[in-house]
Parts: C-alpha cells; sequence; structure tokens
C-alpha cells in the first residue's frame, strides 16, 4: 500500500469515527429537548438506531446503493456479507461490481464504513421528530426498513450512479440523500402519529412544551457541530489538503452566521434571545452547507448561513402552528434546510473550485440548468422517500401499532417502555427521602437526648 493511499484512509477512517461521535449529538440534543419522563426513551433509540441502521445497511443496503445497476438501484454484490476481500486493490477489484466509487483508492471496509455512519445519520433524524408517544419496536421497525430500502435507493440515484447523478445533480455530502430523507420520513411519521397529548388545545391553541435540559442539548449541539468537521470534509475520501480546508471553511462560515441570523431573528419574532432556536439554527447552517460545501466559495456560505438562520425560525413557527408536532424541531432543520442545501448548489456553485466541475450556478452566470436539476432531483427525492415512508408507517400502525397507549404516554416511557428513569433520584425515590429525613432527626434527637443526660 502506497503513502497516498494510507493517509487517505486514515483521513476517511478519522472523518467517519467523528460522523459516528454525531450519534452521541443527537441523542444529547433530542433529549435535552424532551420531557425528563422520557429521557431514556429517547437515549436508547439513539443507541439502538444506529446498530439496526448498521444492520440493515451490510445486509442489503449497500449493495442497492452502490452495486451497479440501472438508474434507479444496484442490482450487483447486493448481499456484502457473501465476502469482500479486504485487501489494498479491493476498489480496482470490485470496479465492475461497485464502479460508482471505485474512484477513490481507500481499501474496500473503509468505504463501507463511511458510507455506514452516513446511513445511521439519516435514521437518526426521524428519532426525534416521532419521539414521546412511538412504541420502541415500531420505530426499530421503520428504522430497519428506511435503512435497508428507502435510504439505499436514494443514495444510488445520487451517489451510487444512479439516474439524478448521470443527469448532473450534485449533492456533495448528503443535503438530499441524508437531512431530506431523514426529514420526509420524519414527516410522513409526525402525520400518521398525531402530536403529543396536550401539545395543542381543542380551540387550536398551541401549548408549549419546554425540553427538560438546554445543557444537554447545548452539549449535544456542539458535538454535531465538531462531526460535522468530519461530515462534510471527510466526503472527499482523500486527504486532499486543499479541498478539506476549503470545506472546512465554507462548513464553519455557514454554522456561525446562521447561529447569529437566527438568533436575531428568534429575538425580533419570539422577543428573546431563545436558546432553542439558537441551536438549531446552528444545525440549519450546518444542513444548509452540506450540499455545496465543496462547490461554493467562502463568501457564498456567509450567505447560505444567514438565510437558513432566519428561514429555520419561521419553520420551526409554521410547523407548530400547522399542528406538527415536532418536539425537536428536526423537519424543521433536516428537511427545510436540506431542501435549500440541494437549491443552493443551483444558485451558488462555481465550476471548479475544489476541482469539481459542477458548472455554474445562477448567480454564476450558469443560468437555470443546474438549478433545474437540483429541483428535479428535490421533487424526485421527496416523492418517494415520503411515499415509501407513509406507506411504511402506516402498515406498521394497522399491524404492531405505532403509538404508546394514552396512560404511558402521560406517565413517561421510561418506565413504561424501559422499565427505568434517566433521573431516579428525583422521580421515584422522594419517599426514600422522606424516610431518611425522618431517620436523621430521630438519630439527632437521640443524640441530644443522650447529651443532655451527660451533662
Amino acid at each position: 500500500m502506497d503513502f497516498k493511499v494510507t493517509v487517505d484512509t486514515l483521513w476517511v477512517i478519522l472523518a467517519a469515527m467523528l460522523v459516528f461521535f454525531m450519534n452521541l449529538g443527537f441523542a444529547a440534543v433530542e433529549s435535552g429537548f424532551a420531557r425528563a419522563k422520557n429521557t431514556v426513551n429517547i437515549l436508547s433509540k439513539n443507541f439502538i438506531v444506529f446498530a439496526v441502521s448498521s444492520l440493515g445497511y451490510l445486509l442489503l443496503g449497500w449493495g442497492l446503493m452502490y452495486g451497479d445497476g440501472n438508474g434507479f438501484v444496484g442490482l450487483k454484490g447486493l448481499f456484502m456479507l457473501s465476502g469482500a476481500d479486504n485487501s489494498p486493490a479491493v476498489g480496482e477489484a470490485y470496479e465492475g461490481v461497485y464502479s460508482a466509487i471505485s474512484w477513490t483508492g481507500i481499501p474496500f471496509y473503509a468505504k463501507f464504513f463511511f458510507q455506514l455512519v452516513f446511513c445511521g445519520t439519516a435514521a437518526t433524524i426521524v428519532s426525534g421528530a416521532v419521539a414521546e408517544r412511538i412504541k420502541y419496536i415500531s420505530f426499530i421497525v421503520f428504522s430497519f426498513f428506511l435503512t435497508l430500502i428507502i435510504y439505499p435507493i436514494v443514495g444510488h440515484w445520487i451517489w451510487g450512479g444512479g439516474f439524478l447523478s448521470k443527469l448532473g445533480m450534485f449533492d456533495f455530502a448528503g443535503c438530499s440523500v441524508v437531512h431530506s430523507v431523514g426529514g420526509w420520513a420524519a414527516l410522513a411519521g409526525v402525520l400518521v402519529l398525531g402530536p403529543r397529548v396536550g401539545k395543542y388545545t381543542k380551540d387550536g391553541k398551541i401549548n408549549p412544551i419546554p425540553g427538560h435540559n438546554l445543557s444537554l442539548a447545548t452539549i449535544g449541539l456542539f458535538i454535531l457541530w465538531l462531526g460535522w468537521f468530519g461530515f462534510n470534509p471527510g466526503s472527499t475520501m482523500e486527504a486532499n489538503p486543499a479541498s478539506i480546508s476549503h470545506i472546512l471553511m465554507t462548513t464553519n462560515t455557514s454554522a456561525i452566521v446562521a447561529v447569529l441570523t437566527s438568533t436575531a431573528t428568534a429575538w425580533i419574532v419570539i422577543g428573546k434571545p431563545d436558546l432553542g432556536m439558537t441551536i438549531n439554527g446552528c444545525l440549519a447552517g450546518l444542513v444548509g452547507i452540506t450540499a455545496s460545501c465543496a462547490y461554493v466559495s467562502v463568501t457564498s456560505s456567509i450567505i447560505i448561513g444567514a438565510i437558513c438562520g432566519i428561514l429555520v425560525v419561521f419553520a420551526v413557527i409554521l410547523i407548530d402552528r400547522a399542528k406538527i408536532d415536532d418536539p425537536v424541531g428536526a423537519i424543521a432543520v433536516h428537511l427545510v434546510n436540506g431542501i435549500l442545501g440541494t437549491i443552493f448548489v443551483g444558485l451558488f456553485a462555481e465550476d471548479g473550485i475544489t476541482g469539481v466541475a459542477t458548472g455554474n450556478g445562477l448567480f454564476y452566470g450558469g443560468g437555470f440548468e443546474l438549478l433545474g436539476k437540483q429541483l428535479l432531483g428535490i421533487i424526485c427525492v421527496g416523492a418517494f422517500v415520503f411515499t415509501a415512508s407513509l406507506i411504511t408507517w402506516i402498515i406498521i400502525k394497522k399491524t404492531i401499532g405505532l403509538r404508546v397507549p394514552l396512560h404511558e404516554e402521560i406517565e413517561g416511557l421510561d418506565m413504561n417502555e424501559h422499565g427505568n428513569q434517566a433521573y431516579p433520584e428525583f422521580l421515584t425515590r422522594k419517599p426514600s427521602y422522606t424516610l431518611i429525613m425522618q431517620d436523621y432527626q430521630y438519630d439527632n434527637k437521640k443524640q441530644n437526648n443522650e447529651e443532655g443526660k451527660k451533662q
């Protein structure tokens, strides 16, 4: 193995580890935005979803996504467990099976693992949107189907040599492949599932249900922000210093500007610089730059971040007013900004800015050609993912059931679904604290009496 392959492999593996670490970020953000009585359920879903998605992607998903086939789906190398040689030349050996990803010379399993953590991210997005009322087993079943079938098919269209790729649609790190897929699946799930009990009154008023721990949500945000420095730059799948540096800058710049604009927008619209809006604003900036991070200038990333930060605030408010109950704002962040990010390629792309021939976007003299291709991709992805997800959610609802019983939702999913709680010292041991205090007072009284006798 030559030096370049070694360095490329180490870079891709490091980036993949950063993306894997984002699972902790999602777990922290989602549980922080949820109520304390559902914390264990949120944390457990973020554990199980990566395991389930990994298995689905390993069994069939990878082959459907990267296997050579037609414009719709991969047909070769479907079942990766049938064997894959982990040799340095594996990219060449599998050129007739996984041609769409044979351009990078790193070992086969390095390619697979990097793509695997992206698949897991798409499934994790759904978790927060359907939080606090979905059955644990129902979420597991949907996640498995999403990562076994739905995500890989879209991935094939755009990254696996499918018809959108051949048409000339660009999505560098996954605005459509990852974030829109997760967002459309989440939207379908929320519509079938319905809002949480008490979220909306009979006369249509909105009852805010605040999260229990914004400290935890903030920690999660910073973990996700860090993970994005693997998510976007790692998609080079080679240690190209110029490209990686450029993508780091566009990614971070979009995020910081979105933090400022979302905070300012919330301050103006809501009257306070709401921390939850700032967190989602940062995530919106990161999502919104994901498709174009390698195709746009740093100046353009400022504009992209500013737009994302403003629009996510209005998206959260409008989605809530539409009676679509999303406890963490996942639809506003990932779906709305996943769509926007895909559009931004058609607006701001500069041909060859990191050596990739994309053609110029509308604002750089390219006309509507690239923008039209991006819009077509958005329509295709949205129509397929939403329809397939809606059918899957309805089948689950009609068979094993989708929603927990009313009393379980009111009492909390932690005890009813998992038999334990995240904060037992505060929730279930109050009687024992009372007994401890009684014992403490008795011991003090006894000690005082004994001291009084001695005197």
